[in-house]
């Protein structure tokens, strides 16, 4: 199976409505198809509010959100066909979208900034337990490590029920790819893992920690006469003998 993720950009608003015209809603009535629009970085909860009420209204919503940058993610595609979606955006952009300020105002908005978000997975019912949304997650994660982000973090449920229910992905799958658990929000996870740049702060600490704790260590050796298990000692007033 040949899966190709691609980046969601603004030529790409065609291809990203299509996707929802064609995969059926959960509950398979297509005027609930939500074209993903109430996770977005754009003030626009008076625009869904009047323009979004209908399917329509949000995929014209849809086409131009993508068009101006405001829903962002990433697209897998097989053969020519969109399979798979996964909604990722700035935290700090999507404080104010419609589902943030209606379903997650249990969750701390700090920290926001240099936070990527995970929000929503949808996946083609003939592509569903196939590894799709990991492959996308692992696209996310690998991304916002390029792009400097502090933190990559996600909201899912604490006990998967359905599809449906837990768009937002699995706990146990965020678990697989490295994340912990930092906040409890009722049924819900916040769950985080570190960035790249906060990787490579946090080895290089413990790389200065490590050399510190040997220079320190051989100073000891040094002023109390250490005689290490190769042999080599050093006197001291006490004539005291250490072996490490």
């Amino acid at each position: 199976m040949n899966i190709e993720i691609i980046k969601l950009t603004p030529d790409l608003a065609e291809d990203y409505v299509r996707f929802f015209d064609m995969t059926p809603h959960w509950d398979d009535i297509a005027e609930h198809k939500c074209y993903c629009v109430c996770w977005a970085s754009a003030d626009h909860n008076a625009e869904i509010k009047e323009d979004g009420s209908t399917a329509s209204g949000r995929r014209e919503i849809a086409k131009r959100y993508v068009k101006e940058g405001y829903i962002q993610g990433y697209l897998a595609y097989c053969g020519g066909n969109i399979v798979g979606w996964c909604n990722a955006n700035a935290k700090s952009d999507c404080l104010r979208s419609y589902s943030w300020e209606h379903f997650m105002q249990s969750v701390d908005a700090t920290p926001a900034d240099n936070v990527k978000s995970v929000f929503c997975f949808v996946i083609a019912p003939d592509m569903q337990r196939k590894g799709l949304a990991t492959r996308l997650l692992q696209r996310v994660c690998d991304d916002a490590a390029e792009d400097g982000f502090d933190y990559v973090e996600a909201y899912p449920k604490k006990e998967f029920a359905n599809i449906a229910d837990d768009f937002m992905g699995p706990a146990e799958m965020y678990r697989k790819h490295g994340f912990v658990e930092v906040a409890n929000c009722g049924d819900m996870a916040v769950m985080r893992k570190m960035g790249g740049k906060l990787q490579r702060r946090k080895k290089l600490q413990l790389g200065m920690e490590t050399v510190n704790f040997l220079v320190l260590l051989a100073f000891v050796r040094a002023g109390l006469g250490v005689e290490s298990r190769w042999g080599s000692r050093a006197g001291s007033r006490w004539g005291a003998r250490w072996a490490f």
